[in-house]
């Protein structure tokens, strides 16, 4: 059995893509939340408001920080995807904490971001370009298996 975290970009389907292809495999997958809104609100809604936009952000931060620290400790793998739109900072903090723990890491990205992230793919032990890529290894890592 693995425990794989999914972080990263949270505008695509990317995240179902992984679950629909692994779901014969014994995996247990967790996730930041996904929710926009909802991880941008968690802190002012459970810890009371702020007038300040940094303060705001700042305990959502917070509080999603337990989350995905507990979600990344736990993972035996860790896949982070870089999409096509937003800077994507939390996506390489998570990739380097992951990597800081030792945790096998998986990035996923398209070939345009090859050399902005370069240092993350190094820490790396796979660059994939799809949700299927990350499907194969991780059927790979359990069974065996090749795709074919």
């Amino acid at each position: 059995m693995l425990n794989v975290y999914l972080s990263g970009e949270i505008h695509t389907d990317w995240r179902d893509q992984i679950r629909d292809g692994a779901k014969e495999l014994d995996i247990t997958f967790a996730a930041p939340v996904t929710d926009h809104g909802a991880s941008d609100d968690c802190g002012v809604t459970i810890l009371g408001s702020e007038d300040d936009k940094y303060w705001h952000d700042h305990k959502g931060a917070m509080v999603n920080a337990i989350r995905t620290r507990k979600g990344i400790a736990d993972a035996d793998v860790v896949v982070v995807r870089f999409g096509d739109k937003y800077k994507q900072w939390n996506a390489a903090f998570d990739a380097g904490y992951a990597s800081a723990l030792g945790k096998s890491l998986i990035i996923l990205q398209p070939p345009e971001h090859d050399h902005a992230l370069k240092e993350v793919d190094a820490a790396a032990l796979a660059v994939t370009r799809s949700p299927e890529q990350v499907v194969q290894i991780l059927r790979y890592v359990l069974d065996g298996s090749l795709p074919g």
